[in-house]
């Protein structure tokens, strides 16, 4: 008799994949780690759980390969926004690993509204999240895509602003950047 096992979709790595873990400590579930570290089994029960990015837990939930995930709000709504015919569904906020995805400026920069925001270059990881900002606010500015290291870019003279994850502010700072507006506030989901 086999016994279907359930896969969990966690990030692999950072304080999402910290907290992660821990609620499922604190819920009296055990992970037994595998040796590459990216499937590790629930001892208690049929669990799977799968380490892996944080971008790709929407997708594998989505597609099906992932019954349940854990993943940052700000993550999940990107793929939302940018994907066609995306099915996954919120289950549960769970409270931990809040962060604000936000657009900053240099801090003597020439933008002091939101307004000042149309003809500039703003650099990003959310490029959906950012166009339907800016198209709710009837703004029109070019978007430069990133993976990372997005702080850098006004210093580089590449972006006049960023769009990009804040959680205490503290690489705002050290580059010189002040935060314009809001556009999500975000926090782990448990999705499906």
């Amino acid at each position: 008799m086999t016994t279907e096992r359930i896969r969990i979709a966690l990030q692999k790595s950072g304080r999402l994949a910290e907290d992660s873990l821990k609620l499922l400590k604190d819920c009296g579930l055990h992970v037994a780690r595998s040796k590459d570290q990216l499937f590790c089994r629930i001892k208690e029960l049929p669990i799977d759980v799968l380490l892996v990015r944080d971008d790709d837990i929407p997708n594998f939930v989505d597609s099906g390969i992932c019954e349940l995930g854990i993943v940052g709000e700000n993550v999940f709504a990107e793929m939302k926004t940018g994907t066609e015919n995306f099915s996954a569904t919120v289950v549960e906020r769970l409270g931990f690993s809040q962060c604000r995805l936000t657009i900053a400026v240099p801090e003597n920069g020439a933008v002091k509204s939101v307004a000042d925001l149309a003809g500039t270059t703003i650099a990003t990881s959310y490029p959906h999240l950012l166009q339907a900002f800016l198209i709710s606010h009837k703004i029109t500015a070019k978007t430069l895509v990133m993976m990372g290291s997005v702080e850098v870019a006004p210093r580089l003279k590449i972006a006049d602003a960023i769009c990009d994850i804040v959680a205490s502010g503290a690489t705002l700072t050290a580059n010189n950047l002040r935060e314009l507006t809001t556009i999500l506030n975000s926090q782990a989901l448990l999705v499906r």
